[in-house]
């Protein structure tokens, strides 16, 4: 046998192909070869921007000796989590039954050939350290009990497979009496809020993760006090080292409470989610820095993360030459080398270059240390001079940085990343009124339609000019998603009719249409040994709860009320679960409380010239409303989007099932949206 990896696309497992250990990919032949020689196999889950995961390489897989232990008594599966998120669901949650310990990767588990696993952890060192057994230790270990004690392990799976069972949909039985969606969103909003940091904003000690799923329900579900946390979260985020001062785009998470110091990945979901974030809070506030987080964002997806399609690179490597975070790391003296004396001044006072390092006690990641307006009045500059100063500086450290070696990418362009990113993009392009933007997004959205949406279903991956794999819950809940944001921030009829067919496929192939809600995986997914439906939100939301909610969306739309029926039967089945953990998921509560009541659609119609002034005028609208304005005589294809019948410009109106005469006075039409939820 030999290292198989070479002939897949997946960058991480490219990363692994010249192993000295024979590495199958996950698939038939291996999981066949395993019951054959009736040997466990030995399953590693990473994915190519991961820290620790190449320090096990290093350390124990580009081992000869190591490799010789795994040879001879495994078969050797590697397994890219971005490609494959339903073998990571799984095997996450099986390494917290076995361990009763979180997860994470590297992921290290054992298997019997069924694919049930019997022992496991995440990074092991090559020899023992800080409590953790010798790699080496474990794979002797781990062959002695397969050869002397196999009985044990069988009956030990017999509890494990069962709890799996359990895990597959839970539905906890609630004995108090069933909670009205607004007592469950005030219940999830206080554990949230609990956890508030005052000084430095967020909901957790550190680490701190973005955790944008749960600012998006904060922000639509709280009153003025609890929003104006959400702002203040966001607009530490921005300032501080969570995102790249210099090229732009957020880190991974934050290793400290202040924001600080980031984990240097730079994966793509999570600009995705935060530069609508950001956007919709700009929108509310109007405060300038969402408004260069949002454009820093949007200008770091255009300059380092677009194919050559139009799509969206998966991540950014957190190491350079090596060395974690040191492409973004600077010292005063290299700083100061690239600046005039006038930018430096301003830029070491505002980022901290004037202080002791606040990385390693070695180098510097910069983030705002003092306000602008302070560090100008230190200097008796004004505000407009110290910010041009900085922005100037910023473009002189961003071409010095250019000339370092760069993170490594991971290239691949992941069905469901991109559509956040396309939905993020939407959004920020109608609050903003930025054609360019718009078009990127819609770009990228023609990609994935030309690219992954094959004979009506999605493929999860693109690389390599090839799709691959089948697509899961998330790459059809966000990419409809994605649909209706792009639609609200201008109008292409295509977009709404692929939204309708993605729907049909999604209730077609994942819809539980017994006891509602939506598998992970489709119908006629690969076997495995667990099913699962994702309710609780993690670093991206749950597909069930962006899925009732685009669904719930999608029927008020197309005046369908079976969208609506499929969404509703889908929040039924989680009612005990979110019960039971409403805090834990955010995203079913936002779909829950516009099932209760739905947004409000406005459809503006006329003039072109004028349709487009409203439509602008409209662009800041809260989550109360749905705004459209169809440019052609096919939006009749849906019910609920009939234009007004005006020859100047005018706008139809339907809120709370009601739908109001036709409203030809904008100022008129502003007061009601303001009336019902107006950002």
């Amino acid at each position: 046998m030999a290292n198989l990896l070479a002939r897949e696309t997946s960058p991480y497992l490219l990363q692994h192909a010249d192993n000295p250990v024979h590495w199958h990919p996950w698939d038939q032949a291996a999981l066949t070869r395993a019951r054959a020689e009736d040997k466990p196999i030995l399953l590693s889950i990473g994915y190519s921007t991961c820290h620790w995961c190449h320090v096990m390489a290093r350390e124990s897989f580009e081992d000869v000796e190591v490799a010789a232990r795994m040879n001879a008594s495994f078969i050797n599966i590697k397994v890219d989590r971005e490609e494959r998120p339903d073998l990571d669901q799984i095997y996450q949650a099986a390494q917290q039954l076995l361990t009763g310990r979180p997860g994470g990767w590297p992921l290290t588990l054992f298997l019997m050939p069924d694919g049930t696993p019997f022992f496991g952890g995440t990074y092991f060192p090559p020899t023992p350290r800080h409590g953790l057994p010798g790699f080496c230790q474990v794979l002797d270990g781990v062959a002695d009990a397969w050869r002397d004690r196999r009985d044990r392990i069988e009956q030990r799976n017999v509890a494990l497979r069962a709890e799996l069972s359990r895990l597959e949909s839970p539905r906890p039985e609630s004995r108090s009496p069933v909670e009205s969606v607004e007592a469950l969103t005030g219940r999830a909003i206080a554990d949230i809020r609990h956890g508030f940091d005052p000084v430095h904003g967020g909901f957790s000690g550190a680490p701190k993760f973005p955790r944008a799923t749960e600012l998006e329900f904060l922000a639509v579900a709280g009153d003025a006090a609890v929003r104006g946390q959400v702002w203040f979260t966001l607009e530490n985020m921005a300032a501080r080292g969570l995102m790249d001062q210099i090229g732009g785009g957020f880190f991974r998470y934050s290793v400290d409470e202040r924001w600080a110091i980031p984990h240097f990945e730079k994966m793509l979901y999570d600009n995705g989610l935060l530069l609508a974030r950001h956007a919709d809070a700009w929108a509310a506030t109007e405060r300038p820095p969402f408004a260069r987080a949002v454009a820093a964002t949007v200008a770091w997806l255009a300059d380092e993360m677009t194919s050559p399609e139009g799509l969206f690179h998966a991540a950014l490597d957190a190491d350079s030459e090596h060395e974690e975070g040191g492409y973004y790391l600077w010292t005063p003296a290299t700083a100061a080398a690239c600046l005039s004396a006038d930018e430096y001044r301003v830029a070491a006072a505002s980022w901290g270059l004037d202080g002791p390092p606040n990385f390693e006690n070695r180098a510097w990641h910069l983030g705002e240390a003092r306000p602008l307006a302070e560090v100008a009045a230190s200097l008796a500059v004004t505000p407009e001079a110290a910010a041009a100063m900085l922005e100037s500086a910023r473009v002189g450290l961003r071409a010095a940085r250019a000339g370092r070696v760069r993170p490594g990418r991971d290239d691949k362009c992941l069905t469901a990343w991109n559509a956040l990113v396309i939905h993020g993009l939407a959004r920020a392009a109608r609050r903003f009124g930025r054609a360019d933007w718009l078009a990127m997004a819609r770009r990228a959205a023609d990609a994935l339609r030309e690219r992954v949406w094959r004979e009506g279903r999605l493929a999860a991956s693109f690389q390599g000019g090839e799709a691959r794999h089948n697509g899961y819950l998330d790459d059809y809940a966000f990419l409809l998603d994605a649909l209706l944001e792009l639609a609200q921030a201008g109008w292409r009829d295509a977009d709404l009719v692929w939204a309708r067919r993605l729907a049909d496929a999604m209730i077609d192939h994942f819809e539980d249409a017994e006891a509602g809600g939506f598998w992970f995986t489709s119908h006629d997914h690969e076997r495995l040994i667990q099913r699962v439906k994702p309710a609780h939100d993690q670093a991206m939301p749950a597909g069930n709860g962006v899925a009732a909610r685009a669904l719930i969306r999608l029927g008020l739309v197309l005046g369908e009320d079976r969208y609506g029926d499929v969404a509703a039967r889908a929040l039924d089945h989680f009612r005990p679960l979110l019960a039971e953990h409403p805090a834990a998921c955010s995203g079913l509560l936002l779909a829950a409380r516009e099932l209760a009541r739905p947004p409000g659609l406005v459809v503006l119609g006329g003039a072109d010239g004028e349709v487009a002034r409203w439509h602008a005028a409209l662009a800041r609208v809260g989550p109360d409303w749905l705004v459209f304005a169809p440019v052609s005589g096919d939006a009749g294809m849906a019910a609920g989007l009939a234009r007004p019948e005006s020859s100047r410009v005018g706008a139809r109106v339907c809120v709370d099932g009601v739908c109001r005469p036709e409203i030809t006075d904008l100022d008129s039409l502003l007061a009601l949206l303001s009336e019902r939820g107006a950002a």
